[in-house]
Formats: structure tokens, C-alpha cells, sequence
């Protein structure tokens, strides 16, 4: 089953609208939704939506509050988003981080008490529009151990890297530092698959491919095992330090995963490199990945945001796959 981008969007703003959103708002963020579900990230698009209403109803969410500046030094903006509408506090930071970036070269936004942003890389690719290189990451609640404990005291923290390209087909890496997101997680759970490979473990303590088991468990494995635990905890640590806001441990104490603390980084490459200088270490570098040699007869090596494009270009033309169930129950809201 398919929907178009316009029709799944104009189903979340008339969702929004009713709990509470502004036109302008629920038409902001009902975008943001969608255009996860148009690059193909389904785990923070419609498959997510639901939860995020849920999330509304129980008040976790306030739709009305709105981020206030705490500390302007120059480049650096500490911001609360007061558990407002995380993706609208976010794009709200990261734009103006670019805008700062324009200005110094660099801009840094800490924010805050902010709630859960969904799709990290929304906000690397909204870097890169803007002609920017864009590094932003969230923390999360504890979900992950760390590297060699049962426990779970780290969280699967987003980090993201975005390099602009002229003809927008953007170089973005967009990644939790779980060896799989929850959200991903999720997906393969609900598609009936298995991973590829193990992503966490079983209510024995074993290894495990099985999306299901790995929910029941909340026991994700860390990527590249004990680097992705200190890339982890050092990600959390900055985060906190800078937004003076809320540690991975603090939000596991919270009802829900609330008042995240995020940062949103800009740098406008055309301080120091005209455009055609940058535009063309990006291709030189993209194209010499591209000329790799597949691993398997016929296969192809994607530079990071390919598939996105490419994903893009095609629901566009032919719908967005959607599962059923989920969007019936978003049709009923």
C-alpha cells in the first residue's frame, strides 16, 4: 500500500491541529514528518507518529511552548526548549545555528529540556540546504550497557554529519551509536524480519538478530562494541556540559524519554573556500568512493544520503509504502 507525500502530510497537520498545534505549526512539523517517510526513514515518520500523539495526550508533549534563549556569547546560544515539540525546537536551533554560521564562521546551539527531535539527519540535511556543513546529536534515556556491564546506563545517542553539495544530494551520515537504532529496530519488527546481522541481546544474554527479543530485552548492542560505549558516554557528557541540561541517567528517571539535551553545530564552508573549491573536494572525494570495487558481482558502493535521494525520487513518483494497519489508525485519529 502507498500514499502520496502531500495526502500523508495533510492527514499529521489535521492530527496536529486537533491537539493543539497552530496552522503554522502543525503544517511545520506534519512536514517533517512526512518528508522522514518520503527519504525512507519510516521508524521516524508514520511508524513514529503515533506514539508522538500519544505522547500528546498525555500532556508529555506541551504544543504551545516555545524555546527561550538562556545565554548568547557570539557564536554560542544556550537554549531551553521547556519539553516543547522536539523536531520544531530542533529545526528552530539548527536554524539558528546556520544563521550564526553565516556570521562568525561557526554557530553552536545547546539545547536543552528539549523532547525527542525524531529524525536527527532532518536536521543535517536542513544544515546542508543552507549551505552548511552541519554536526548535531541528541542523548537519549539509558538504553544501551556500556561496553562489559548487564545493565543498561548509556544511551544510543544520534550523532549526525552533513557536507552541502550544490545539486542538494547532500553527503549525510546519520547514525545512533547502537549497532541499530530502536527505531530500526521497530521496522524490521513490524516488516517481519529478521537483522542482519546481531543488534542486541535475548532475555538469556545472547547475541540476537530477532527485533523482538531485543525489544523485550532493551539491551542494544553498541557499535564497534566498546568504542561506540565511549563515543556514547562522551557525546552525552558535551551535550550536558553545554545545554547544562539533562544526562542520559537524569532522563531515565523522567516518565517517558523527555528534556533530552541536544546540540546543533553549523559551519559555513565559504569562510574559507569559495564554493567551486568546496564543491569540488566533495566530488573528487564522493567519486573516488563511488569507483570502489563491489564486494559481490553487480553490487554498488553508496556514498552516505544516496539512498535518501534516491528514495526521494522514487515515492515521489509512486507513492510512499506505508503499513496498513498503521495508517488506518492514523486515518480513524
Amino acid at each position: 500500500m502507498t500514499v502520496t507525500y502531500e495526502e500523508m502530510k495533510a492527514q499529521f497537520k489535521r492530527i496536529l491541529m486537533k491537539k493543539g498545534f497552530t496552522e503554522e505549526g502543525a503544517e511545520d512539523a506534519a512536514a517533517l514528518f512526512a518528508q522522514n517517510s518520503l527519504c525512507g526513514k519510516f521508524s521516524h515518520g508514520l511508524n513514529r507518529f503515533p506514539r508522538v500523539v500519544r505522547y500528546l495526550d498525555e500532556g508529555t508533549i506541551d504544543p504551545h511552548v516555545v524555546p527561550t534563549t538562556e545565554i548568547s556569547l557570539g557564536a554560542y546560544e544556550r537554549w531551553n526548549g521547556h519539553r516543547g515539540f522536539g523536531p520544531l525546537n530542533a529545526k528552530l536551533a539548527m536554524d539558528r545555528a546556520c544563521t550564526l554560521a553565516k556570521q562568525y564562521g561557526i554557530g553552536i546551539v545547546a539545547l536543552g529540556n528539549n523532547n525527542h527531535w525524531m529524525r536527527g539527519g532532518s536536521y543535517g540535511f536542513q544544515a546542508a540546504d543552507n549551505g552548511c556543513i552541519g554536526i548535531c546529536w541528541s542523548n537519549t534515556c539509558p538504553n544501551m550497557p556500556a561496553w562489559g556491564g548487564k545493565d543498561r546506563k548509556i544511551g544510543n545517542n544520534p550523532l549526525i554529519f552533513a557536507v552541502p553539495r550544490a545539486n542538494g544530494r547532500h553527503v549525510v551520515v546519520d547514525c545512533a551509536v547502537s549497532q541499530f537504532s530502536y527505531g530500526k529496530i521497530e521496522e524490521y519488527r513490524l516488516s517481519g524480519k529478521q537483522l542482519p546481522i546481531p543488534g542486541g541481546y535475548d532475555e538469556n544474554g545472547s547475541l540476537t538478530t530477532d527485533p523482538a527479543q531485543i525489544e523485550k530485552t532493551w539491551r542494544v548492542l553498541p557499535m564497534g562494541y566498546w568504542k561506540g560505549s565511549g563515543i556514547s558516554i562522551a557525546l552525552d557528557l558535551i551535550a550536558t556540559i553545554l545545554t547544562n541540561g539533562n544526562s542520559v541517567h537524569t532522563v531515565g528517571t523522567f516518565d517517558g524519554e523527555v528534556g533530552l539535551s541536544q546540540v546543533m553545530i553549523a559551519i559555513d564552508p565559504a569562510k574559507g573556500n569559495t564554493p567551486e573549491q568546496t564543491e569540488a573536494i566533495v566530488n573528487a572525494i564522493v567519486e573516488d568512493v563511488k569507483s570502489s570495487i563491489p564486494v559481490t558481482e553487480g553490487g554498488e558502493v553508496r556514498y552516505p544520503g544516496e539512498q535518501e535521494a534516491r528514495n526521494i525520487e522514487n515515492f515521489s513518483k509512486n507513492g510512499i509504502p506505508v503499513v496498513e494497519e498503521i495508517w488506518n489508525s492514523i486515518l480513524a485519529m
